[in-house]
């Protein structure tokens, strides 16, 4: 089986969500779904990710705050991208959550000499 970087893309800004708050009743229910979705998938969790908070870019010019639409990671396995994509389809990032989208990635092997 392959593994898959999924990550959650948010549809607002650093700053918009700052400003926006989650209610408590919407984050029950988006936990409550995000269980549901866990428990329905949880053979090919690897890792169950987290949110994802604030961010440092570092480069060669140094460390600075940087803003992207990364809200939370999950990795899992699957026997083809597409098959990992899949499982993402109606997922609570879209159904309960203001999310935009889910980036899957394929984790690849790191080569051997």
């Amino acid at each position: 089986m392959k593994k898959f970087l999924a990550v959650y893309i948010g549809k607002l800004s650093q700053e918009e969500k700052a400003q926006k708050e989650i209610s408590d009743e919407k984050k029950q229910e988006g936990m409550l779904e995000w269980g549901r979705w866990i428990e329905k998938h949880s053979d090919s969790v690897v890792d169950f990710g987290a949110p994802l908070g604030k961010t440092k870019r570092v480069s060669k010019d140094g460390i600075a705050d940087h803003a992207n639409s990364l809200t939370g990671y999950i990795i899992v396995e699957a026997e083809s991208q597409e098959k990992a994509a899949e499982m993402f389809r109606n997922h609570p990032h879209f159904n309960v959550f203001p999310g935009d989208s889910i980036e899957v990635i394929e984790c690849m092997e790191i080569p051997q000499n």
